[in-house]
């Protein structure tokens, strides 16, 4: 029997999972071995079911339901394109390799060599602030050019504009699933997903074809996802949240993690400034990052990374006193009126030009610069200076 089949059949078995299967390889020194002779005591903590599939392959052997399970999910793979990546191939990645009981078996589409690629993790918040999503996009699209494959988990909101940039920036994104890499979730992200795909990256993920996405497999998501990479950028997060998680799993898998600060009045940046207490290295450039990780690319990194997109926005003394006003964060329209001077009316005419130009949005209670508007006010700050 050959180490992949092992390999299946072991975590095929009901309640075994990647702990104690790296339990029974740091026993038997074999996955065919940590089959054929499970001990008996670890047997009797499993449930029944899967006492009674262990029995039935040792009687059996390749006729037994859970070795023809196997042979039909490798089969299914062949059929439909999808890779095996076994924790003995050479191709395994070698990062991943290194956390605590890594994934033994990782299922595949798309480019195999993608796992081989140096990554970085984008993550953030699924509500995030449009200014977060314009960092998200911005920063991975920068990175891929840089020569980084980008890596996230092809959630709603950041996630999905980390891999939207790295597209952007012509390089490779791997989308790391908490469902079966044939069931892709959420649904909303399928034609990404076949972007990824064509453009020369990966969809991975351990769970095996078909299985659903389910709240219980997102921890065990998140771990390959900062696994796979050198370091791991969180955009935007609550103090709660999963992409915190995944920021908190990579120091201590030794990763460099990196936080985009924000301002105090926005929800969504108090876990970047937790994790900036924590030891996580506040960037404000993709070139921060680009410094830090370039020296461990094989190919040179470009020395400088524009950060800043050429905006042709033409503003009036009104609009541009409004943008400035904005500088600080969040401001309320009554903080608004008494920074500007203007009349109500007046000052939600210009809020409304601006957030059509995508100078500004929106919040509960006020409004805040994106991306692009703060772009514009340091760009006229180096004009007036």
């Amino acid at each position: 029997m050959d180490a992949l089949t092992a390999s299946m059949a072991l975590l095929r078995l009901e309640g075994l999972g990647p702990a104690r299967y790296w339990q029974l390889l740091e026993h038997f020194g074999s996955p065919d071995r940590a089959l054929l002779e499970f001990p008996p005591i670890l047997l009797s903590k499993l449930p029944p079911r899967a006492q009674t599939q262990w029995r039935e392959c040792c009687r059996l052997g390749a006729q037994s339901e859970l070795l023809e399970w196997v042979a039909a999910e490798r089969a299914r793979c062949a059929q439909t394109g999808v890779h095996l990546v076994h924790h003995g191939d050479a191709d395994y990645p070698a990062l991943l390799a290194e956390i605590s009981r890594p994934p033994p078996l990782l299922y595949l589409r798309g480019a195999r060599a993608a796992l081989s690629l140096p990554q970085i993790a984008i993550v953030g918040a699924r509500r995030a602030t449009t200014a977060g999503l314009d960092n998200a996009r911005s920063f991975a699209m920068e990175l891929a050019g840089a020569g980084f494959a980008i890596t996230s988990g092809l959630a709603l909101g950041v996630d999905a504009a980390a891999h939207q940039g790295a597209l952007r920036g012509e390089g490779a994104t791997i989308a790391v699933l908490g469902s079966g890499v044939d069931s892709v979730y959420p649904r909303q992200n399928c034609a990404l997903a076949e972007e990824i795909l064509v453009a020369g990256g990966a969809i991975v993920s351990e769970l095996p074809l078909g299985s659903g996405a389910e709240a219980k497999n997102f921890p065990r998501r998140n771990r390959i996802i900062s696994g796979l990479s050198m370091g791991v950028l969180l955009v935007e997060a609550a103090v709660r949240s999963g992409s915190l998680i995944t920021a908190r799993l990579a120091l201590e898998q030794n990763r460099e993690v990196f936080a985009i600060p924000g301002s105090i009045h926005n929800p969504m940046a108090r876990g970047c400034h937790h994790l900036i207490r924590e030891g996580a290295t506040l960037v404000e450039t993709s070139a921060d990052i680009a410094g830090q990780l370039g020296g461990l690319l094989s190919a040179p990194v470009k020395s400088e990374i524009a950060t800043e997109v050429v905006l042709e926005v033409a503003l009036d003394d009104h609009q541009q006193q409004l943008l400035l006003a904005l500088q600080g964060g969040p401001r309320s329209i009554e903080q608004l009126a008494l920074d500007t001077g203007e009349s109500a009316g007046d000052l939600m005419a210009l809020l409304l030009q601006l957030e059509l130009e995508g100078l500004l949005e929106q919040l509960p209670g006020g409004y805040q610069l994106t991306a692009r508007g703060a772009g514009c006010c340091r760009q006229r700050e180096g004009v007036t200076t």
